[in-house]
């Protein structure tokens, strides 16, 4: 886990590496509320916590803003994404979760290109109910 600056230092990194080495790097934000208004706010933290031990060591996970969570995940394409959600979001059940992602360099090639498709798709799923993931075609 690292803070959101260092997340952001470290994809544009990645991604300048997978230019020349030809492997994708994806991002996937993930969100979660309450089922219910009597139920406790999800904290960012123990939602990463919750999904770290599932994560590959080459993967990275950060405290977003809006309060999600966001990995990186490398050597990970957009079409494997649907598989990865589905593993992590079983630790969520608890919660109404909704997750976007994107992939260099099928749905984007720059850094900042990545998180705003990832973002704008995760916000997408929230206000289509939740508890699905979206990608951007």
């Amino acid at each position: 886990m690292v803070d959101s600056g260092g997340f952001r230092r470290l994809v544009d990194m990645e991604i300048q590496k997978a230019q020349r080495l030809r492997y994708c790097v994806s991002i996937a934000c993930i969100a979660a509320d309450r089922r219910s208004p009597e139920e406790e706010e999800p904290a960012v933290a123990i939602l990463a916590e919750r999904v770290t031990p599932l994560i590959r060591s080459t993967d990275v996970v950060t405290c977003w803003d809006p309060p999600c969570l966001a990995l990186m995940l490398i050597d990970a394409d957009v079409a494997s994404l649907p598989s990865i959600v589905d593993r992590l979001t079983t630790r969520l059940e608890m919660y109404l979760w909704s997750a976007g992602g994107a992939s260099y360099p099928k749905t984007a090639t720059r850094a900042d290109d990545l998180f705003h498709q990832a973002l704008h798709m995760m916000m997408q799923a929230q206000r289509d109910g939740g508890s699905r993931l979206y990608l951007p075609t």
